[in-house]
């Protein structure tokens, strides 16, 4: 690891690694340009081969007002091992909504497995000079960092590759399932690791167009609704309420055992935003 003032100019902003990363919402944005214009960039920007890896908003802010800022160099064998590494930083650093968290344990997930598949031992990707011999199958080893079954690792790899395929269609569709705008459900997602590209396309242009329902017949069962043969049997709105109920019973599951308050309060009040805004549509 070295340190380096830096040039605007010198610094190369890569666009796989900028797409990596969830974007600050609009309040998170000023607060930190805030923080920033009052006490300067007091966290170094991260290059790998002069490229930013980590800080993107602070040099967004620091180019807009001309700043002085300082950078890290970190070395790395592979653009494979530099994600592994930015996708750690952001799950350690970030409150991430459920979805997004999902997102990218799978995204760690893939890329470990196209780095070491599932060797019983194997390097950690760390910087160059702190690598660590570990031992246990891929799925096994983020569990155990994550907090979650290996069974749920491997299916947020799934997860994974299809909101990745459903970005190359549309990257508002992307963001719109990341920032939970969109209501899928995990399971649907999986169901649509099989799908053909037509199916996918067809996906992202109903999520961008707003007419995205997926079928929540069977998740509706999970919950004792009644059977939605029974054309009798329900209101025309029990529906919305069954899929956000079911909604949110997936995001419960998903969160991990240390779980902190405010993630914990952030999903439940998702939620509750939910059944409000339908309560408003009665």
């Amino acid at each position: 690891m070295s340190e380096s003032d830096a040039n605007f100019e010198e610094i190369i902003i890569d666009e796989e690694f900028q797409r990596l990363l969830p974007p600050l919402d609009e309040r998170a944005f000023c607060s930190l340009e805030d923080d920033i214009l009052i006490h300067g960039c007091m966290n170094p920007l991260v290059l790998w081969n002069g490229i930013l890896i980590d800080g993107h908003n602070r040099f967004n802010i620091v180019t807009k007002h001309n700043l002085p800022f300082n950078t890290i160099s970190l070395e790395f064998d592979s653009r494979d091992e530099v994600l592994a590494w930015m996708i750690k930083v952001q799950i350690d650093r970030r409150n991430l909504t459920p979805m997004q968290l999902t997102y990218y344990r799978g995204l760690h997930y893939n890329i470990e497995k196209k780095l070491h598949g599932d060797s019983e031992r194997f390097t950690q990707n760390v910087p160059r000079g702190q690598n660590v011999t570990l031992e246990g199958s891929t799925a096994s080893r983020l569990s155990e960092q994550y907090r979650v079954t290996s069974r749920t690792i491997k299916r947020d790899g799934e997860i994974a590759d299809v909101i990745i395929a459903i970005g190359l269609e549309s990257e508002e569709a992307k963001h719109s399932i990341l920032s939970g705008e969109t209501r899928i459900s995990r399971k649907h997602l999986r169901e649509l690791s099989s799908a053909t590209e037509v199916g996918i396309a067809t996906t992202a242009s109903e999520i961008v167009a707003g007419t995205f329902e997926e079928n929540r017949q069977n998740s509706s069962q999970e919950i004792g609704a009644p059977n939605s043969s029974d054309k009798t049997a329900s209101h025309p709105m029990s529906s919305k309420f069954i899929t956000g109920a079911n909604k949110f019973i997936e995001d419960m599951q998903t969160l991990p055992k240390n779980t902190t308050p405010d993630k914990l309060k952030k999903t439940i009040r998702s939620y509750i935003d939910s059944l409000e805004k339908l309560y408003g549509q009665i």
